[in-house]
């Protein structure tokens, strides 16, 4: 009967990938692919109709996100946090909200009449609490005229929330000097600057967790309109940043293992093992659920990940140590290239000892995506999605700027 099952579910996976297994060429665009479409098998019968009707769309456009990624400046941040950059876990010091997290990390400036550029309010220049902020400084000084000021958080945020947020996929963010003059109470800023302006550090290390707050919020508003077309562009887009989350090496500023002497890495562990073992793998990962309270649940996804980030390279740096060194890389061929890549004997042997683990976190964002789609489409009064009855085709995708562009932020793989 064992044997059975194995068969059968070997020839589910064959049926259900056969038509969208990626060329060799985008090992990165594998596993992206692999979980969107399995997530589809997760939803209740109220959604599941509608998604496997287009589990093709959802399949082919995990990858979107990534292409984005060199070609819109804001794209690349989006894909990863460097928890390691705040401290140790649990990263206590690093606002799970948005607006807060943009207060904290975000550095104000304004240049005078006489064309000085001042420093006001930075991280480096302020202590942050709960209840307020305490900014010191020379710049204070000189605008004050005190060595520290101090002003409510809840302030601070709501001003950032209102002059600051909704310009984060801007390249330049400019701030009225009256709203300055407003947020300290004072009246120095509207005569005696000629501009202000903000600069965060938040993109400088990734805002994944908060990045999937946001399409969530995005795709509950397409459920909300019934739009057919954003509620697929955002279902498969939310899936790859999902996906992301759950790489260990999407959670660190050494992504690539160029901090440990172990570059390529990340391609090894989220590219090469799912390439060599995902197709015995089991995608059956039960129904999608519920999620009551988002934010801590993105928070978590990221935090678990990042506790299995000593393994990642720990286990890799004991086998480069103890292996052959003639068995860690070898040379294949795939279309009319000759690359290096890990061997199979190197990579049997860490897939080994990572004991399962690629396979878990394949599994924990399949469920993650289904049960993020069914948050959405219940926070949306659970509208009828049988009056989407087309299937989504190339034609109604998005158009992309192709204007080359600075990706703003590190330059993570896939």
């Amino acid at each position: 009967m064992k044997h059975s099952k194995t068969i059968f579910f070997s020839l589910l996976v064959a049926l259900l990938f056969s038509s969208a297994a990626p060329e060799h060429e985008d090992w990165g665009f594998f596993g992206h692919q692999r979980i969107n479409r399995m997530a589809v098998f997760t939803l209740p019968p109220d959604m599941i109709v509608f998604y496997k009707k287009n589990i093709e769309y959802i399949t082919k456009h995990a990858i979107d996100p990534d292409k984005r990624r060199y070609i819109a400046p804001q794209e690349a941040p989006r894909h990863y946090i460097d928890l390691d950059h705040y401290g140790k876990i649990p990263f206590d010091n690093v606002p799970r909200r948005w607006n807060n997290a943009l207060a904290k990390f975000t550095d104000l400036y304004v240049v005078t009449t006489n064309n000085d550029t001042l420093h006001l309010f930075g991280n480096d220049q302020m202590r942050y609490t709960k209840d307020s902020i305490t900014i010191n400084g020379d710049a204070v000084k000189r605008v004050f005229q005190k060595d520290s000021i101090k002003i409510s958080t809840d302030r601070y945020v709501d001003f950032v929330k209102k002059n600051i947020a909704n310009q984060f996929y801007e390249l330049d963010w400019f701030i009225s000097q009256d709203s300055l003059d407003t947020l300290f109470q004072t009246n120095y800023f509207a005569p005696n600057c000629n501009v202000a302006f903000a600069k965060d550090y938040l993109s400088n290390y990734g805002i994944v967790p908060w990045h999937l707050e946001k399409m969530l919020y995005r795709l509950t508003l397409a459920f909300k309109e019934v739009d057919e077309a954003k509620i697929l562009k955002y279902s498969a887009e939310i899936g790859h940043y999902i996906g992301d989350a759950h790489v260990p090496l999407h959670t660190t500023e050494n992504y690539n293992g160029q901090l440990t002497n172990q570059v390529g890495i990340h391609g090894f562990w989220e590219s090469r093992l799912p390439e060599l073992f995902a197709d015995n793998y089991n995608y059956f990962v039960g129904k999608s659920q519920y999620i009551d309270r988002t934010n801590p649940y993105f928070w978590g996804i990221v935090l678990n990940s990042h506790a299995l980030l000593d393994s990642v390279l720990l286990i890799e740096k004991d086998l480069t140590n103890t292996m052959p060194s003639d068995l860690k890389y070898c040379y294949e061929t795939r279309g009319t290239q000759t690359i290096r890549t890990y061997c199979q004997e190197f990579s049997n042997a860490y897939h080994k000892r990572l004991e399962g683990m690629v396979e878990k976190q394949m599994r924990n964002a399949i469920l993650s995506i289904g049960s993020v789609w069914r948050t959405a489409w219940v926070n949306a009064g659970q509208p009828d999605l049988r009056k989407l009855s087309s299937e989504m085709t190339d034609l109604e995708e998005e158009q992309i700027n192709l204007e080359e562009r600075k990706i703003k932020g590190r330059q993570h793989e896939n």
